[in-house]
């Protein structure tokens, strides 16, 4: 992976997470009523993009670092733990303080009265398993999560498994997912086989810009003419068994679509030699980095906006207060969590006592 597709890469990965933060201002109306009332947003297509991503750098730092099973492992747990324990409790203790303290009504506030059973439900990423459909309070972007690490996990079991415990493991492993992660289940594989198969395309510098271009201007179609929602009717009408909601996950055959799209915009992208200025490198590696804290930290400042900001929205000054506050709220889970992730890969990567060696 050359330098200037990886910057390429980083500069699409913060451009979706600003796209789902601009697609929940829209849905909690702080743009004002008309723009709600038009309904058109790419936050969805925005994690579909992630998933591709998702996947492709997974599959990319798996074979080319050729890392271990244990050096997989203490990666992807440090870098999933590092932001999402931290914003889940502060999301759990917040929460009791506003229904405690302030006395207002909090969304899944029924989780606050159980912390015990919900707490550990989202620390293993179970919300969205088989029937489940569970974010933590005022974290929405969450649920995304609940898809993504298990498909690491399956990816791990498959990647680094050998002989017949690989597939006992990969069938365990898919038994305990349930029928929604099966569904979205083809989209993160798509960014595996980006990975794998993006050598294949062999076509000039100015087809692949011009097909670059071309896949994005469908992507802004489809969602102008709405067949996102046209899909997504149609994939509930075709869902033939109703005693599993498909909840997050009734969007597939729309996601799929999209799925398509972005796999090829990304082999043309891998293809267009996009070059990007030297003064601009420094900055977008810079923005990358703050890519998940974002997408999640801004859930939690606009549950707090809602509770306790309580003015109309729409206006220039709500707009640009709320953005600051959720910069700001980005930066410091963001360099909190930097550190955090160093101290937890250490905790991680310790080695384990002989005892346990032995029965490993």
């Amino acid at each position: 992976m050359d330098k200037h597709f990886s910057l390429y890469l980083d500069l699409v990965r913060f451009t979706a997470a600003a796209l789902v933060v601009l697609s929940h201002y829209t849905q909690h109306g702080v743009f004002g009523p008309a723009v709600k009332a038009a309904g058109h947003n790419l936050g969805r297509e925005a994690v579909i993009v992630f998933f591709i991503l998702s996947g492709f750098v997974i599959a990319w730092s798996a074979v080319e670092k050729a890392l271990t099973l244990r050096q997989y492992v203490v990666a992807r747990a440090a870098r999933i733990y590092a932001v999402a324990a931290p914003l889940v409790l502060l999301a759990f203790g917040t929460g009791l303080l506003a229904m405690h303290i302030a006395g207002v009504s909090v969304e899944s506030g029924y989780q606050l009265l159980k912390p015990w059973v919900y707490l550990p439900m989202h620390l293993l990423f179970m919300g969205e398993l088989w029937t489940l459909a569970e974010t933590p309070p005022w974290l929405v972007p969450y649920w995304s999560l609940g898809y993504e690490v298990w498909y690491y996990v399956l990816f791990g079991v498959v990647f680094y498994g050998r002989g017949r415990w690989r597939w006992l493991l990969t069938a365990l492993v898919l038994l305990v997912m349930g029928p929604k992660l099966w569904l979205l289940l083809p989209v993160w594989l798509a960014g595996a086989c980006l990975y794998r198969y993006q050598g294949l395309l062999a076509i000039s510098t100015a087809q692949a810009r011009a097909g670059c271009v071309l896949t994005l201007a469908a992507l802004l179609a489809y969602k102008l003419l709405a067949l996102d929602v046209v899909l997504r009717e149609a994939g509930v009408a075709l869902w033939p068994f109703p005693g599993f909601p498909l909840s997050s996950a009734n969007r597939y055959l729309a996601d799929y679509l999209v799925a398509v799209l972005m796999y090829a915009h990304f082999c043309f992208a891998r293809q267009a030699c996009f070059t990007v200025p030297a003064r601009w490198q420094q900055p977008i590696r810079a923005l990358a980095a703050y890519t998940f804290p974002l997408y999640l930290a801004h859930g939690l400042v606009l549950g707090w906006w809602e509770q306790f900001y309580g003015v109309e929205t729409g206006g220039a000054f709500d707009v640009l207060l709320l953005t600051v506050c959720i910069g700001l709220a980005t930066y410091a889970c963001g360099v909190f969590t930097e550190r955090q992730r160093d101290w937890l890969r250490r905790r991680f990567d310790r080695p384990a006592p002989l005892a346990a060696q032995g029965m490993a």
